[in-house]
């Protein structure tokens, strides 16, 4: 297993869709996600996708702890070539970071209930349900297999912050966003 090093806003691998993987269960895939776990396990966060690492297929990798998802905690999921479909219109603003964008946090609008399926790397079909903060960190992880990082979905720029300019309070805005204590930080 190895620490990889995090492609950083402005890279080409970020900016791409990154490809379908043929097989899901290959040894080089299960390479991938072992060592995207120490990294993970290494820098911190809740989620990383294989692009964020230097690697354009479709892999990602996430867990809820169960203080962030009102007491469900969701275990680290690993998912190859994972596809979300809405299940409302309704979405709600929170508050989100990357590693991929460090320094900078931002009030992002995502769906709030979602559906999402993939296959792990053990060739087995994972299918969910998510809402809330499980559902947003689903949608930001999967954002980076389509050259999308948060900023990209924001809708009020003026809520673009250096994390630790929050220490001098919240921006003023009618978002509607949490603190930052559910922050999404990948």
């Amino acid at each position: 297993m190895a620490i990889l090093k995090i492609a950083r806003m402005g890279h080409p691998v970020l900016r791409r869709r990154a490809d379908p993987v043929a097989d899901p269960t290959a040894p080089g895939v299960r390479r991938l996600v072992a060592d995207m776990l120490e990294t993970l396990g290494d820098i911190g966060g809740i989620g990383l996708a294989a692009p964020q690492v230097h690697v354009p297929v479709r892999v990602v990798i996430f867990e809820v702890p169960a203080s962030r998802a009102g007491g469900d905690a969701v275990p680290m999921t690993m998912l190859v070539n994972p596809e979300i479909e809405p299940l409302s219109e309704t979405q709600a603003n929170g508050w989100e970071a990357c590693l991929s964008v460090p320094g900078l946090t931002g009030v992002v609008p995502r769906h709030t209930h979602i559906r999402y399926s993939g296959m792990s790397p053990l060739g087995e079909r994972i299918e969910r349900e998510a809402s809330g903060y499980h559902a947003r960190v689903v949608q930001h992880e999967c954002d980076h297999l389509d050259g999308i990082l948060f900023p990209m979905r924001m809708t009020d720029l003026s809520l673009l912050v250096f994390a630790e300019e929050l220490r001098h309070g919240l921006p003023e805005s009618s978002s509607g966003a949490a603190v930052p204590d559910d922050m999404v930080a990948d």
